[in-house]
């Protein structure tokens, strides 16, 4: 259920207004367009930006966006390539929102990286199909499984044989929840220099946000009715109707919906949410979030459960689905792992839940960053985020060879 942070900020109208902290800093220049994402997002601050798109092997038509180097950087040399993975109901616009000198990809940029933003399938920038229209349900028949097994390699594929070397990648939420899995089946590992997991996602069964328990719950009660529908919109009224009856619930206080969800984040401007809300939330497939669901109800990291024995044989070979064994990531791979105090998605417990698993793994290749006041927003948007974490994720991939 990570990154639905976005399906909770716009609904003020429906439960009162939000309250948020004090800070100053967000873009306040973005306006709606049907531009392309570099022409209105990053050529608009003055950089070099290009359009890519990349085709699944199971037809999905994704889209990429290229800043090959920083704003005052013209020299004519090879600069390491980073790729950026969004999280769940958001895509690549997610790491452009705040200012140049506080927004990740910017910073990238500026620090000497060639950047690549990621837009997984079903996002408004990457609703094409070879053969299939997003009006068609068929075409949201998938789940994080099919982010694993297809968009990553794509993507990873594209970037490093384009750039004829090994790439860095940052996942946020659901980002590192694609890469872990993919790592843990050996996938992309030897495309891959490092990786930095911001809020980390691999197990979900701790999390401690009511909010978000509650939503766990109605997703596998009303499985029957949810998976009839197909598109997943967070703005539609089956999902407007559905957090309206989380919202009554006893104990659920819905007046501050973002800290409700995602625990206290310390440090987002007062202006996050028109802003944010002129891009986000984006769509994604029902069954993904009744995948992120099984993983909060099971404790566990597996593939999308059928519910039906048959229906898992036919799909697995096997009565219940396949575990996605995190203790099989190489464990010289250098990971930057970075989670908040505050955090109650990548709640601190599910966390160290990873990082047990994770034991094993080389102690040199491992960098563990602990953020007592941040929660899950802040990795992304926090205004001081660049002084944080990212100066320490940058000097992590500088020190990977």
């Amino acid at each position: 259920m990570t990154g639905i942070l976005s399906l909770l900020l716009m609904l003020p109208t429906i439960v009162g207004a939000t309250a948020w902290p004090m800070s100053s800093g967000i873009r306040d220049d973005i306006a709606e367009s049907d531009d392309g994402i570099c022409k209105m997002m990053v050529e608009s601050q003055g950089y070099l930006c290009e359009e890519h798109t990349v085709t699944t092997d199971d037809g999905y038509i994704l889209s990429l966006q290229r800043i090959p180097r920083g704003l005052s950087d013209n020299a004519t040399r090879v600069r390491p390539p980073v790729l950026l993975q969004h999280g769940v109901l958001m895509d690549g616009v997610t790491w452009l929102l705040n200012l140049p000198s506080q927004a990740l990809a910017f910073v990238l940029a500026d620090s000497g990286f060639d950047v690549w933003i990621a837009n997984s399938r079903g996002t408004n920038y990457s609703l094409g199909h070879t053969t299939l229209s997003s009006d068609d349900p068929a075409y949201w028949d998938w789940s994080w499984d099919e982010l694993v097994a297809f968009d990553l390699p794509t993507i990873v594929k594209y970037v490093f044989n384009l750039s004829r070397q090994k790439l860095h990648y940052v996942g946020h939420s659901q980002g590192t929840l694609i890469a872990l899995a993919a790592f843990s089946q050996q996938r992309l590992v030897n495309m891959v220099r490092s990786a930095g997991l911001l809020s980390p996602v691999a197990y979900l069964s701790r999390m401690t946000s009511p909010l978000a328990r509650n939503a766990v719950d109605n997703f596998m009660s009303e499985l029957l009715y949810w998976s009839g529908l197909h598109q997943f919109v967070p703005r539609g009224e089956a999902v407007m109707n559905l957090l309206k009856d989380i919202c009554a619930k006893q104990g659920i206080d819905c007046t501050n919906l973002l800290t409700s969800f995602t625990g206290e984040n310390c440090c987002l401007s007062t202006s996050t949410v028109p802003t944010f809300l002129k891009h986000e939330p984006q769509p994604t497939a029902t069954k993904n979030m009744i995948h992120l669901a099984q993983m909060a109800r099971d404790g566990t990291i597996a593939m999308y459960d059928y519910i039906d024995k048959d229906t898992n044989i036919e799909h697995y070979g096997q009565a219940v689905p396949p575990l996605y064994d995190l203790v099989n990531i190489p464990n010289d791979i250098p990971l930057f792992i970075s989670h908040g105090g505050r955090d109650e998605l990548a709640d601190v417990d599910d966390v160290k839940f990873l990082l047990d698993t994770l034991k094993d793994h080389d102690p040199g290749k491992l960098f563990l960053q602990f953020i007592q006041d941040y929660a899950h927003a802040d990795y992304v948007l926090a205004i001081n985020a660049k002084e944080v974490v990212y100066d320490s994720l940058i000097s992590f991939f500088k020190n990977q060879t």
